[in-house]
């Protein structure tokens, strides 16, 4: 007897998780552009690089893994139909989002991976670089702009990287550690400069009076929070997926093994033993 595919429905426990994720993203959004958090962020550096990295690596990451897709009625609330290998045949009552999902699957994405990590480090780099953080110094309302590009850029490769139903990967697990990789680098590089630096690179702070400690102290913490939060953020991807690339190459035959199972489970060997 041919194997019938499975649908997967989700379940109530997990859509709630998912569901909490995002909201904690999305209420995140709106606490760091609020007071007294966008207050703190003209007054200390380090209240500064945090909303920097809450805007181009927390926030994305919460609201992909979340998936909210299906909230506006984009996406299905089902999983799409699978074969007992995990392969997807097909998606249950298609809409614009799982159509999309379906076409960007049939490509493997590692140029739009490398596209979406330079835009990442590209917008790290501009927006720590000291005539655009004094600038938000100065004008707080800016936060609002560095929020959107930040959060749709890092959010795009997130999608790259994990699960965010009905989007996939399309690129194999080492070249997700890589990119994983790189992206946390970024953020580490740039702390390790800011730390390294005699005085700090924002004039901005200079004219703020009542501080609480001095501008070394401050650089400390700041290159403390960016090194904690980025790592927190990246190395659960990084060792998830070398763990699963390595449990992989154990067995030499296993993609042999899952390429017969997935041809027996579509029929093409009649019946089943």
């Amino acid at each position: 007897m041919t194997a019938e595919p499975a649908r997967r429905p989700f379940s109530p426990h997990r859509a709630l998780f998912h569901d909490l994720l995002a909201c904690t993203g999305l209420v995140l959004w709106v606490i760091v552009l609020t007071p007294p958090s966008l207050t703190l962020t003209g007054e200390y550096e380090f209240a500064q690089s945090t909303q920097f990295c809450l805007f181009a690596v927390v926030i994305p990451a919460l609201i992909v893994v979340g998936g909210p897709w299906r909230w506006f009625n984009l996406t299905s609330v089902e999983e799409p139909i699978v074969d007992n290998d995990g392969q997807q045949i097909s998606v249950v009552n298609q809409r614009p989002l799982d159509r999309w999902a379906q076409r960007r699957s049939l490509a493997k994405g590692y140029r739009r991976s490398v596209v979406l990590l330079l835009i990442f480090v590209g917008q790290s780099i501009l927006w720590r670089s000291a005539p655009v953080v004094d600038a938000l110094i100065r004008h707080p309302w800016l936060s609002i702009v560095e929020s959107i590009a930040l959060v749709v850029g890092g959010a795009f490769l997130w999608l790259e990287l994990v699960d965010s139903p009905p989007f996939r990967p399309t690129t194999a697990r080492p070249y997700r550690i890589g990119v994983s990789a790189i992206a946390m680098w970024t953020v580490w590089v740039i702390a390790y400069l800011m730390a390294m630096a005699p005085n700090t690179w924002y004039s901005g702070f200079a004219h703020v009076s009542g501080r609480l400690f001095s501008f070394a102290v401050d650089q400390q913490i700041t290159t403390a929070l960016m090194w904690f939060i980025s790592a927190c953020a990246f190395m659960p991807i990084i060792f998830a997926n070398l763990n699963r690339w390595l449990q992989s190459e154990e067995d030499p035959d296993e993609e042999l093994y899952q390429l017969v199972r997935r041809d027996r489970s579509r029929g093409f060997f009649g019946t089943n033993p």
